[in-house]
């Protein structure tokens, strides 16, 4: 399994959960049938809007969607964080370590 560091994590203006991986692009995920897409022009992972998972459940969705895909994301010291609340990165980085 190829491994690809999470360049960027956010949370985007209409409220949806995305993740930039440093290096992987993922233009087929869609065919995992999960929810996760691609968007091509940002290059980024997102997540539909939240309704009835957390933002939490949906970053461990994102990153176990791309293990369908072969590829093991994850966060660094380097990971940038856009508009996520404290509350939820700290919970993002205490995930990386269950």
């Amino acid at each position: 399994m190829e491994r690809d560091s999470i360049a960027e994590i956010g949370i985007d203006h209409s409220g949806r959960l995305y993740v930039v991986p440093s290096l992987k692009k993922f233009p087929y995920i869609y065919r995992e049938a999960v929810q996760v897409h691609w968007d091509e022009q940002g290059e980024f992972l997102y997540s539909p809007v939240p309704k009835e998972w957390t933002y939490l459940q949906w970053f461990v969705h994102i990153v176990e969607a791309a293990k369908l895909q072969s590829c093991q994301l994850y966060l660094t010291v380097n990971t940038k964080w856009c508009d996520v609340p404290t509350l939820l990165k700290d919970q993002i980085l205490a995930k990386q370590y269950d």
